[in-house]
């Protein structure tokens, strides 16, 4: 039997009321393989599809900005300032101050440190103000149909971003997110939201566009799901010896522990545990090179954002919002 709720009923009553406006998905062949795989596979209905991609549009400036992202094209000295920023900091403690119950339980509930959930929203949406002005549906409709390296990623956020809406009655057209289609304060992708985001405050509904609580959880619940180690560290300086050879992936799962590394010439400049596995990663720094040991935390956080320096850039920006947050609180 077909699932059909209140929000798919309305989306095709309105077809009647108003002549869709007619749009590059309408006869697109990709889009038409995604719609009847959606209809064989989901129980989806066929002309609510047809009316939905024949409102969906190309978007062309997608396009662009998904082939040079700053990670790409910027180095760690020019990266980190788009975040390590005075007002980002004091913006981020205010936010601590403002959700600070919410935060605290998270912490406690999941393990995640208060100041890393707030870097996390920092980084991604300036804690909330800037959460991306496309239609979701558009940017992975564009990027599924019209972006051949990354068509079966986006493809497949598509299908659970629709299978998402009808499983909460939302209207698909509705949400507005990142070129990416990330969602909400913590930038979701439809397949995250489906397996970690919570109903922190209990209202049956994780709402993580609008409601701080169940962002705040959810971000916590991603990195918990993903190993986060209650207690450990993330991330240190190093010292090299002289030559440096080649280095494994920045984002790879640590394999080696740190008296591995000491061998082959990195000393970590504070004591962490000997037994613990870590990776070295070479950042290209204001002065130089830095080199980096990095822990199970630090490729947790690199789970959300598949990128050394993104990793980095949470990873500051928690520790300088700690610092601040001690100052201004007093109590953490």
């Amino acid at each position: 039997m077909k699932i059909i709720t209140r929000a798919w009923l309305l989306l095709g009553c309105l077809t009647w009321l108003a002549m869709p406006v007619l749009a590059d998905y309408r006869n697109n062949t990709p889009a038409q393989a995604f719609i009847e795989k959606m209809v064989l596979e989901h129980d989806f209905d066929r002309l609510r599809l047809e009316t939905l991609f024949s409102k969906v549009e190309k978007q062309e400036r997608i396009l662009e900005l998904i082939a040079r992202p700053a990670e790409k094209t910027k180095s760690w000295a020019d990266y980190r300032k788009i975040f390590i920023q005075n007002k980002r900091i004091t913006d981020g403690v205010k936010f601590w101050q403002d959700n600070k119950e919410a935060l605290a339980r998270a912490e406690q509930t999941y393990g995640v440190p208060a100041e890393y959930i707030v870097a996390i929203i920092g980084v991604e949406t300036l804690y909330g103000r800037v959460t991306g002005s496309y239609r979701v549906m558009d940017a992975l409709s564009t990027l599924a149909f019209d972006y051949p390296p990354r068509s079966p990623f986006f493809t497949k956020e598509l299908e659970n971003y629709l299978l998402l809406m009808r499983e909460h009655d939302k209207d698909p057209l509705l949400n507005k997110g990142s070129y990416a289609g990330a969602m909400g304060y913590g930038q979701f992708m439809p397949s995250s939201y489906r397996h970690y985001a919570v109903d922190f405050d209990g209202d049956n509904w994780p709402d993580i566009w609008n409601n701080t609580t169940d962002a705040i959880g959810s971000v916590a619940n991603y990195f918990k799901q993903h190993g986060w180690q209650r207690g450990a560290f993330v991330t240190v300086r190093a010292r090299p010896s002289a030559e440096v050879g080649e280095l494994p992936s920045p984002i790879a799962t640590p394999e080696y522990d740190v008296n591995h590394w000491r061998k082959a010439g990195f000393t970590p400049v504070q004591e962490v545990p000997a037994d613990a596995n870590a990776v070295v990663i070479r950042l290209d720094g204001a002065l130089g090179d830095e080199y980096w040991l990095s822990f199970t935390n630090f490729y947790v956080i690199t789970r959300y954002n598949r990128s050394a320096m993104y990793a980095m850039a949470v990873h500051q920006l928690a520790q300088a919002i700690y610092r601040e947050a001690d100052i201004a609180q007093g109590d953490h």
